[in-house]
């Protein structure tokens, strides 16, 4: 097993510390706090290679501003904007739009920083809570004010070496906390890939205006990027627009992905750190759909409950088609439990998503600890409305 050490992600000196004690030679930076904080910029500088972009390079997900400057400048598919820093102009500008619109906070937020406008009370009152009450501080110090586009949500992911791009099949995420798409957004309760409804015509297209554009725009602005570029888009019938970039692997995302994955994670990694990744090829995928459900802990995502025995994970041992990735998990002795909102993602492989949906169901009611919440509906969008 391998061991879980207590370091803060952002510990620059005590990671340089651990990585030269026990000789790493290849670091995979996850959180984005730690790509914001300079990490792989640390790593770089000590010589070791680093999946992760530098600073400057994650500020594609870091500031909304900066990113939507770049899409703007690159001509890459995204909503029009506008960018604020007073309070009165941003609410001046209101005053000329009509609903639905969207405005979001330039920095990181946990996920709390965008707000989908139906009423012009309900913009008025996101304004104030970022630019005059401040909840979220510096990260709120900027805000955009952006049309709201209608479609489907899908989430493209691809490594990149910074020349490059090696995407990854599309996957489809549910954001929000109940079925039907209804209740507060958390980090994602589930996710699947293949997407049915992004064929290999939309993915070339994808490639070619979006991810490729990024990475060259990136470099075009002496951004090197190395990593993972993840694309939060939305499909207006055949055309893609962006709605956010991530600097990493996106959860629950990742584990289906992973799960499907045949070809070997490393040398992709390796491949990208290294700025050769064009020599490693084409990634090759297993049949069928993977499908991750999350599961969470009762007061999620405002005050998750913690400390909950886990029961159950041992009933999966040997399953290779079922997996569960610990997320917000403790594990004390021989038995684990629960330390986050978001605690475990069971993650299945089925022929179809039909069965990959209800394999993942029967795998998830053998696992149990108190206060559990999970949606119902994972995946349901890939079957069709009767099923």
């Amino acid at each position: 097993m391998v061991p879980c050490l207590e370091i803060e992600p952002t510990d620059i000196e005590g990671l340089l510390g651990l990585s030269k004690r026990e000789r790493i030679d290849l670091v995979v930076i996850g959180p984005e706090s730690a790509l914001a904080a300079g990490v792989a910029d640390a790593f770089d500088r000590a010589g070791v290679r680093v999946f992760g972009p530098s600073r400057l390079g994650a500020q594609i997900e870091t500031s909304k501003v900066f990113a939507k400057g770049l899409m703007e400048k690159y001509k890459v598919p995204t909503a029009s904007f506008e960018t604020f820093e007073e309070y009165g102009r941003a609410l001046d500008y209101l005053q000329g739009l009509s609903p639905p619109y969207v405005i979001k906070a330039d920095g990181l937020c946990a996920g709390k920083g965008a707000y989908v406008i139906k009423e012009r009370k309900e913009g008025e009152a996101a304004l104030r809570e970022l630019l005059v009450d401040k909840i979220h501080g510096e990260a709120g110090k900027r805000v955009i004010v952006e049309d709201f586009l209608p479609g489907v949500e899908t989430s493209y992911l691809a490594f990149t070496d910074g020349s490059g791009i090696l995407p990854m099949l599309p996957s489809q995420d549910h954001k929000a906390l109940l079925d039907n798409d209804e209740g507060p957004n958390t980090g994602g309760m589930g996710a699947y890939t293949p997407v049915p409804f992004v064929d290999k015509e939309m993915e070339a297209h994808i490639d070619r205006t979006i991810m490729e554009t990024m990475v060259n725009g990136l470099r075009n602005e002496g951004v090197v990027y190395r990593g993972v570029l993840y694309g939060g888009l939305m499909l207006d019938g055949k055309k893609p627009y962006v709605l956010e970039f991530n600097a990493r692997f996106g959860d629950p995302e990742t584990q289906p992905l992973l799960f499907k994955m045949e070809s070997d994670l490393l040398p992709i990694l390796a491949a990208c750190a290294e700025g050769d990744l064009a020599s490693f090829g084409t990634i090759s995928w297993k049949k069928g759909v993977a499908l991750c459900v999350v599961i969470a802990s009762r007061g999620y995502p405002a005050k998750p409950e913690k400390g909950k025995l886990i029961r159950g994970l041992g009933a999966l041992d040997g399953r290779k088609d079922a997996f569960v990735f610990h997320a917000g998990t403790k594990r004390v002795g021989g038995e684990y439990y629960t330390a986050g909102g978001r605690v475990l993602g069971v993650t299945v492989l089925g022929d179809t998503h039909a069965l990959a949906v209800e394999k993942a169901y029967e795998v998830l009611s053998l696992v149990e600890f108190e206060g559990m919440h999970f949606r119902r509906d994972i995946g349901r969008k890939a079957i069709g409305p009767t099923s």
